[in-house]
């Protein structure tokens, strides 16, 4: 096990799921003062060229349903 201290860093991952316009060509997390967050870019153009525009929110809780049906799906064999 690792000893790497993820603390005030993060990471963005190009977006391979993106399903619209409107998703995050980048997603990935940040950790700040110990506390975990999501973050989405978006590659964007402006009058001086091109930026990237972030976002950054609290993770989403997994709805009841969600965990039932991850719970489901570990139990599979594949």
């Amino acid at each position: 096990m690792s000893n790497y201290d993820n603390t005030n860093s993060g990471v963005l991952f190009q977006n391979d799921k993106k399903g619209n316009e409107k998703a995050p060509d980048y997603k990935g997390k940040l950790n700040v003062n110990g506390k975990d967050y999501e973050l989405a870019g978006w590659l964007r153009e402006g009058k001086t060229g091109k930026f990237l525009s972030v976002k950054i929110q609290e993770p989403k809780q997994k709805t009841e349903t969600s965990q039932k049906q991850e719970a489901k799906n570990s139990d599979l064999p594949f």
